[in-house]
């Protein structure tokens, strides 16, 4: 007897229901997010069928040690987005009634009546998995910097826009030297040359008396300024925006080598390494997003999709739109977006077609989206060949995308 479980995922507790093929509800229990609780769900599905672990899971997320110990165990899980869900909630209810234990029966429905239209989990390899674990650490924690610098960048225009005169970009070490050091326009007024060049050679710039003659002469230019006491206050805040910058540094510095290391023993890293434009950073989050099992995407279309290259259409009657694709996988937009732009300085072929797309009117973001699909492409070719990216053979004749 083929049986489905729903699984409706929450922090403390997770709520299952189980069906059968004609939809008959099985079995309901609410279990703990630890290993009693799996046990618990184990002994649940050995219940109701000699094959517990031929049982395929819906559920509203792919990560997690639930996930992990499902997935370890042999199950199929269908991660389900919470939006599907909601639609499908109507199928069973209008009245928009709403429960954990309702959610597991829909979940459990969803998986008997459409598991066609949806994908299990990809079964990618443990190197794989490591590898985008720590492509993604790295991109929140690039993101978090972003983050910080906007605020350090924002509060330095209120009281100390000599500092951004000073320091164009406000992540380098030398930049978070001199700050953490000098964090008001009076202390920096107080630095010397000398106090300068010590500063800078903390930071791994050498003696450089010309850069400290710059900084000096823009740190003892005429300003306006806030109240002392308003001063000393933003300068503490100041201070603490930059000790988490340079520990925000540090970490992605550590991650880097943890990538390299995870990245280098992948067998797929040599072929992302040959393309244009990708490089450690760069192809590991590819990898990370894209996944390394060879049976998730059958056709270049789909693996589009996925990174939201490919546009969608929209036709009513007369009416027919070909739009930008918004539902997508972020993290792999931003990371193709990255690849295509740096792509342009590292293929002739790459420039060539980009210099098409804006001469036949697309603007820059929409060239280096077409781009980036064409790219994908000839990704989803080298993977599939098991060959090295040539730059003849891949814009050998000039096609439109």
């Amino acid at each position: 007897m083929e049986v489905f479980c729903g699984i409706d995922w929450s922090e403390r507790h997770h709520d299952v229901a189980l069906v059968d093929a004609s939809g008959v509800l099985l079995g309901r229990r609410r279990i703990s997010d630890d290993l009693a609780g799996f046990t618990d769900l184990t002994g649940l599905l050995a219940e109701h069928t000699e094959q517990p672990a031929r049982v395929d899971v819906a559920i509203e997320t792919d990560r997690g040690l639930l996930v992990a110990a499902l997935r370890a165990a042999g199950h199929r899980v269908f991660a389900v987005n919470p939006k599907a869900v909601d639609r499908y909630r109507d199928r069973h209810a209008v009245s928009g009634a709403k429960s954990d234990p309702g959610d597991a029966l829909v979940l459990a429905h969803l998986l008997r009546t459409d598991r066609h239209a949806h994908r299990p989990l990809p079964a990618d390899s443990d190197l794989g998995q490591a590898v985008s674990v720590l492509a993604r650490a790295h991109q929140d924690l690039v993101w978090a910097r972003q983050q910080d610098t906007n605020r350090l960048r924002s509060l330095l225009r209120e009281f100390f826009p000599a500092a951004l005169a000073a320091f164009p970009d406000l992540t380098t070490k030398t930049a978070l030297t001199v700050l953490a050091a000098a964090p008001t326009p009076s202390a920096a007024g107080r630095l010397s040359r000398a106090n300068l060049v010590d500063l800078l050679h903390a930071a791994g710039r050498g003696t450089r008396p010309t850069d400290a003659g710059r900084l000096a002469a823009t740190f003892a230019a005429d300003q306006l300024r806030q109240p002392p006491l308003v001063e000393q206050a933003m300068g503490e805040a100041v201070r603490a925006i930059v000790r988490t910058l340079t520990a925000t540094n540090d970490a992605i510095t550590g991650l880097e080598q943890a990538l390299a290391a995870s990245f280098d023993l992948h067998p797929d890293a040599e072929i992302l390494d040959s393309l244009p434009g990708l490089g450690l950073i760069l192809g590991a989050r590819v990898l990370s997003e894209f996944g390394d099992d060879p049976t998730r995407f059958a056709h270049a279309v789909s693996r589009r999709a996925y990174a939201g290259t490919a546009p969608i259409t929209r036709a009513s009657g007369r009416h027919k739109a070909v739009l930008a694709r918004h539902v997508r996988n972020k993290r792999l937009a931003d990371a193709c977006y990255l690849w295509a732009f740096t792509a342009l300085t590292k293929s002739a072929g790459a420039r060539a077609f980009y210099d098409r797309r804006r001469a036949a009117g697309d603007r820059h973001s929409a060239a280096l989206r077409r781009l980036g699909s064409k790219l994908i492409g000839q990704l989803h070719h080298c993977l599939n060949q098991r060959t090295h990216y040539d730059e003849t053979l891949a814009w050998a004749t000039p096609t439109n995308p």
